[in-house]
């Protein structure tokens, strides 16, 4: 089985759910608490361990009940946690998280032990990284962390794929170093400059993104679907209606999904067919990590689709 490395984030969620999310200054009764595992690198990890995936993980957690649960967590999953770092001198990261009636959320994140996992930490698991097929990573580090690990990865041919959240910026030189980019419209409205409001629009913040030196571009567009563009060239796919309830981790899960089927040899159109049903199954559920499907549940999923 193709290994997969996963360098990232590691937090705890505290979720609120509320009718409308609050507007600066106000107060708001909200309705059911949810406490649970999450932080983009984590989340994209179990992912693909529940996809069927061989996942190693990469990242720091605080010396504290967070982190020691979010261990004992992961390793129930089936990843390999020989890699998790602890922090002498931070918290584990946390997320206060707020998801509306209409499935939609704010995050505020305090990333703790995140921002300690540093370059150095990356040289120590450099023989893990050059033995992967698949690096996948996300912006909750520090971007000297990125940077090194992507350097790794690309001499040794290793395929990386960026997830570029939450968006910061990025040199070129990492760029064009990527095999798949993977913004929301977002993230890809900064990154290229063009508000993403349409599908010309979003067509266009593709091409400008790819003109920087990625090799593939996939925007997500939420409940609109995602555009490829792969050599130049450009194919949308359609969402999958459901009826959402909450949109936390539904990006992850499509990125940790995406390399999955990667993984498994599948071409970037299939992947893509198979992360969008992933995804929709992750939004009818509340949180981040217990959203998250198993393979059974996606194969059973999309065999009623017709798909499989």
């Amino acid at each position: 089985m193709r290994k997969i490395a996963v360098v990232g984030s590691c937090n705890t969620d505290m979720i609120v759910k509320s009718k409308h999310l609050p507007a600066a200054g106000e107060t708001i009764l909200g309705g059911d608490f949810l406490m649970s595992a999450g932080g983009k690198g984590a989340n994209q990890a179990v992912a693909i361990s529940r996809l069927g995936g061989n996942v190693t993980f990469i990242c720091k957690i605080g010396d504290d009940v967070f982190g020691e649960k979010a261990m004992h967590l992961y390793a129930e999953e089936g990843i390999d946690t020989s890699n998790i770092l602890t922090s002498s001198s931070h918290h584990s990261g946390v997320a206060l998280i707020s998801v509306d009636d209409n499935a939609e959320n704010s995050i505020v994140v305090s990333p703790g032990a995140n921002y300690d996992l540093l370059p150095e930490d990356v040289e120590k698991n450099k023989a893990l990284i050059a033995s992967a097929d698949i690096l996948l990573m996300q912006l909750e580090i520090p971007i000297e962390t990125v940077m090194r690990a992507a350097e790794i990865a690309y001499e040794n041919g290793v395929k990386i794929v960026l997830n570029p959240a939450p968006a910061c910026e990025v040199p070129e030189s990492l760029l064009k170093k990527l095999f798949l980019f993977i913004p929301n419209a977002n993230e890809a409205s900064f990154y290229s400059g063009v508000a993403c409001k349409d599908n010309d629009s979003v067509k266009n913040a593709a091409g400008i993104i790819h003109s920087k030196g990625v090799k593939n571009v996939i925007i997500t567009i939420g409940d609109k679907g995602s555009l490829l563009c792969e050599d130049g060239g450009f194919k949308y796919f359609e969402a999958i209606k459901v009826h959402a309830v909450d949109t936390t981790a539904a990006g992850d899960t499509y990125c940790g999904a995406i390399c999955q089927a990667l993984s498994e040899g599948r071409s970037l159109d299939k992947s893509i067919s198979f992360a969008t049903y992933a995804s929709a199954l992750a939004v009818q559920k509340i949180g981040a990590q217990p959203s998250i499907p198993t393979r059974k549940e996606l194969d059973n999923y999309m065999r009623v689709k017709h798909l499989i």
